[in-house]
């Protein structure tokens, strides 16, 4: 079978189609100029280059915390990555001067709630695939734990028979289990070889895509963000 290229009048016409008609492509065009210049002038200080400081989930031994390590390596970059209790948190405490980004990851409980609720300060400029450390179940001794401590991602690696206990993170979980809060934990054998903790399950390393976002200022200078729904084009 044949397929022929469309003429220019039908290009002209499915553009006509996709924007309503040219007088709507006109209106488009004229209500989002200003915006698409505040735009570009955001996007002029933004740039995985000037991230010197990553901001991320704490305490030592998280996923998280390896990953930026891992970024700034890959980069060639001599950077100081900084540990918080949430990465909520982190994003409070940051300066906006574009040297400093959050590290996420695509399993992180509301990332998309942090993303568009913070359009205005934050600028994804990157992301990457790496491997978790092994994630395991662990406990101080205790061989069928009947609490177990976990972040929200890997939930779903508690046993089904276990009363869960949410915490903030992978490291967290393995405080808490030590300490004789939980009788075990779902956290990465970085923290559970570091509190000490009897490996009861390892459900080895989980590949993962980490996401960078570079915070920065909401000056006059960089513009309004996009409102919901506006076209940049």
């Amino acid at each position: 079978m044949n397929i022929r290229a469309p003429t220019d009048n039908a290009r002209s016409r499915a553009g006509d189609w996709m924007w309503g008609g040219s007088g709507a492509s006109h209106s488009v065009l004229s209500s989002t100029r200003n915006q698409k210049s505040g735009e570009i002038m955001q996007q002029s200080h933004a740039g995985p280059d000037r991230v010197r400081n990553l901001h991320t989930l704490g305490p030592h031994g998280t996923n998280l915390e390896t990953a930026s390590h891992e970024w700034l390596r890959r980069r060639g970059v001599e950077g100081t990555v900084h540990l918080h209790s949430s990465i909520e948190s982190a994003l409070e405490a940051v300066p906006a001067d574009g040297q400093h980004a959050l590290t996420a990851c695509a399993v992180y409980p509301a990332l998309h709630t942090l993303v568009f609720g913070n359009l205005h300060r934050l600028q994804m400029v990157d992301s990457f695939i790496m491997p978790t450390h092994n994630m395991v179940l662990a406990s101080a001794g205790t061989p069928a734990p009947a609490t177990v401590a976990s972040h929200p991602a890997p939930r779903g690696l508690v046993p089904d028979t276990a009363e869960v206990h949410e915490v903030l993170s992978n490291s967290q979980a393995a405080i808490d289990c030590a300490a004789g809060k939980v009788e075990g934990c779902i956290t990465t054998i970085v923290a559970a070889e570091r509190h000490g903790l009897r490996v009861l399950r390892d459900f080895g390393p989980v590949p993962m895509v980490f996401t960078v976002h570079q915070v920065l200022s909401a000056d006059a200078e960089a513009g309004e963000p996009l409102a919901a729904g506006a076209v940049a084009l």
